[in-house]
């Protein structure tokens, strides 16, 4: 897949502190790429450097192939920050055309027209912005970031303060416009269950240097903890669980009525505890092995560096 954003060696000092510490990552085309970490950690350094507004101290940095100090490398990026950079006294559609202005847009009144409706306002268009709830306010950021027709999209918290089904409708427009345009979304936020469900790659950076990084299934599958969850359809009987606490390589952990828990040796595979429970007359409802939520890897991740 081509590259639309890489980082080699970046270093960044701010005073006497070396806030990043030779980061290296890259985003494919097409990717909704989750930039994770605590407060303090790098990423609105990091964000800042990506648009141009620091520079780093050395390594290598490029949009598209193009280093970011080309005027023409800035306008395939769009951007979404916090606070949102509207203006309140302005209407939706007055904000996107001052904008078009800005990146010298002519005829902007028809893709103006077509963002608000993709982004749902296109109701509250001549409403001035000061009215507007904080969701919409983050739809409308949205639009205001493609204006333009970037290729690249760096959003940060773009769901933060919105309420739940407002965090619906920006996840929605973030999957679209990767899936449907292949736009490229760099999303940092700290909403690990918003991450979990659009981003298909990820990179966890804590105290300047990157911790975590690659495809979020694999890496959930590379650090689960191999628990094996059966459903059954009735209640095991006392006998057959104290059958299979003895046998180790299946590792019966825990059973809650009807879920039976497993954490099996290495070597035993699903297909071998259901093989058991069938023959001893245990009728199974559903078998999966449990695979490590984002918040389980960020958690653990973040442990093992205090501990260092």
């Amino acid at each position: 897949m081509d590259t639309a954003i890489s980082l080699e060696n970046v270093k960044k000092t701010l005073g006497n502190r070396e806030v990043l510490k030779r980061i290296t990552f890259t985003v494919a085309t097409g990717d909704i790429f989750g930039y994770l970490g605590p407060n303090g950690a790098g990423k609105t350094t990091t964000i800042r450097i990506l648009l141009g507004l620091l520079k780093a101290n050395s390594g290598s940095l490029a949009i598209m192939g193009q280093d970011i100090d080309q005027g023409e490398t800035r306008r395939k990026i769009g951007f979404a920050l916090d606070p949102d950079g509207l203006y309140d006294n302005m209407s939706a559609e007055e904000n996107l055309a001052f904008y078009a202005r800005i990146y010298r847009l002519s005829n902007a009144g028809q893709k103006i027209a077509e963002l608000l409706k993709a982004v749902g306002l296109s109701d509250r268009t001549k409403d001035r912005v000061g009215t507007y709830s904080k969701g919409m306010r983050q739809r409308l950021a949205l639009a205001r970031a493609m204006v333009h027709d970037p290729e690249v999209l760096v959003l940060d918290e773009p769901t933060a303060g919105v309420d739940p089904s407002g965090q619906i409708e920006v996840r929605q427009i973030m999957l679209e416009l990767a899936h449907k345009e292949n736009k490229t979304v760099f999303l940092s936020s700290h909403n690990l269950d918003e991450v979990q469900r659009i981003c298909n790659r990820i990179a966890l950076i804590d105290r300047g240097e990157i911790k975590l990084y690659g495809e979020t299934d694999s890496l959930r599958r590379g650090m689960s903890s191999g628990t094996v969850v059966i459903e059954t359809a009735t209640e095991a009987p006392k006998m057959i669980l104290d059958e299979l606490k003895s046998i180790p390589k299946l590792g019966l952990r825990e059973n809650q009525e009807r879920r039976l828990i497993f954490s099996p040796q290495e070597g035993t595979e699903v297909s071998d505890i259901i093989s058991w429970l069938t023959e001893h007359q245990v009728k199974i409802e559903g078998a999966a092995r449990k695979e490590a939520t984002l918040e389980e890897m960020y958690s653990t991740i973040l442990k093992e560096v205090e501990q260092i």
